[in-house]
């Protein structure tokens, strides 16, 4: 399996879990699985959490600030059937037609470079090089948000674009070699 995370589950991850990491183990566990590229963080994710609550995300996960252990997004870029898709599933209807043709081109070009959309390309590009139901993107983002954005949310995309995605306590339920202890 190969977890991409993104930015709202890494802010999870420092704000809800690891306060309460005393040894580091947990820590340690996500470090080990982003080095042997278990965890996928991409690029845009990393500067998108050095923007997020003052940075808090970059502080505590000090290791991302090693270039190598991100996957570089320049190369992922949507081709026509994305961005077909983008302009008639990945959108709602009534917010596309509420918006000028100036303002929807705006906010597509916004959702296109976003940590979000590469995260989907990401997975597509790359579904050949193995199963593609192995890769997992991993959001607190609920289908049911919306906050009256033009895009739909990531679980909403990856059910449509049949990308299997979870949240971090899901994730967690899956690790087989690890053990939380609470004293």
């Amino acid at each position: 399996m190969i977890v991409l995370l993104d930015t709202s589950s890494l802010l999870s991850l420092v704000r809800y879990y690891l306060p309460f990491d005393n040894q580091d183990k947990l820590l340690n566990y996500f470090k080990e699985r982003i080095i042997a590229k278990e965890i996928i963080i991409l690029e845009t994710v990393y500067k998108e959490s050095k923007l997020v609550a003052g940075g808090i995300i970059v502080e505590r996960l000090d290791f991302l600030n090693d270039k190598k252990l991100r996957t570089k997004t320049d190369d992922l870029l949507p081709d026509k059937k994305y961005f077909n898709r983008l302009e008639n599933e990945f959108c709602y209807g009534a917010r596309k037609n509420s918006l000028n043709p100036s303002e929807f081109e705006s906010r597509k070009k916004a959702f296109l470079e976003s940590a979000d959309s590469k995260l989907l390309l990401y997975c597509m590009q790359h579904k050949d090089e193995i199963d593609s139901s192995d890769y997992v993107i991993v959001t607190e983002e609920t289908v049911s948000s919306n906050d009256n954005k033009a895009f739909k949310k990531l679980p909403a995309i990856c059910d449509i674009l049949e990308i299997k995605h979870s949240t971090l306590p899901e994730l967690m339920g899956t690790f087989n070699d690890f053990t939380i202890e609470f004293l």
